[in-house]
């Protein structure tokens, strides 16, 4: 068995406080066991895309940052991967909303960058991130096969599909949901996990944050589109779950839909 966990936080617009707090939780998740840790979108600042103010690119990081060199040496240290999402800012200038993975080894094995960006009341992404250009990577950790999946991007599910089609084992989805929304993410979520035959960790947001309240409930689905456990609560901690990857071979004997599948007849896909 593999122990994954996620980390839900409540942020501060204070970073460095943040992360500290994080440091704390990924400690714990350690000691707990996990060999895989994934943080909150956006994990490092508060929720700044509620509104839309220039100041805000301020909190933007390079690769590599502050924020990836402290986790790079917890990651060392413990023995642990870790997925950091955070405000990336590129040597071109660009803006995105972004997840480094980093492996056992401190070493940075590369990023996913959100593909699919919002732009409704509360979330004003549009104002921030430039849509991802790297495409839907999956990469091999110590532990296992990964890809990531970022908030809206879960409505999608031809991402989840892709990471599948590359040999991708486990879904991160670091998110930062409010309001009553947890019945819809955790039934399209299920879904991508049993359609592509992969497991798939929630990790969002919690606490109060202006106007929005976020709610937590993170979870890990099955292969079969179950879920490991019942979502957890609204506070801040450490979420684990117990998954066995042999798990996912066995599922895909039995449901075969990679195996079905029919690209020559979608076309339609592609058009406008």
């Amino acid at each position: 068995m593999l122990k994954i966990a996620g980390i839900q936080m409540n942020c501060s617009p204070d970073k460095a406080r943040n992360l500290e707090k994080a440091h704390l939780l990924a400690k714990i998740a350690t000691e707990k066991g996990a060999k895989i840790i994934c943080f909150q979108e956006l994990f490092i600042t508060h929720w700044f895309p509620m509104d839309i103010k220039p100041e805000n690119f301020q909190l933007a990081e390079e690769v590599p940052g502050p924020t990836t060199a402290t986790l790079q040496q917890v990651a060392r240290k413990s023995q642990v991967v870790i997925i950091v999402p955070f405000f990336e800012k590129d040597p071109r200038g660009l803006y995105f909303n972004t997840a480094v993975v980093i492996d056992a080894d401190g070493e940075i094995l590369g990023k996913y960058r959100k593909i699919h960006i919002p732009q409704i009341p509360l979330w004003e992404e549009k104002a921030y991130f430039h849509p991802g250009d790297l495409g839907f990577p999956v990469l091999t950790t110590r532990y296992g096969r990964v890809g990531v999946q970022i908030c809206w991007d879960n409505f999608f599910p031809e991402g989840a599909r892709i990471l599948a089609l590359k040999g991708a084992q486990i879904i991160f989805s670091p998110t930062a949901a409010a309001f009553a929304s947890q019945e819809k993410w955790e039934k399209v979520i299920c879904a991508n996990a049993a359609t592509s035959g992969v497991y798939i960790l929630r990790v969002n947001r919690v606490g109060k944050e202006a106007k929005q309240v976020f709610y937590g409930k993170s979870f890990c689905a099955t292969p079969e589109g179950e879920l490991v456990d019942q979502p957890s609560g609204g506070q801040e901690g450490v979420v684990m779950a117990d998954i066995d990857l042999m798990e996912i071979e066995r599922t895909r004997r039995v449901w075969t839909f990679l195996r079905d599948r029919r690209p020559e007849i979608y076309g339609e896909l592609l058009a406008s």
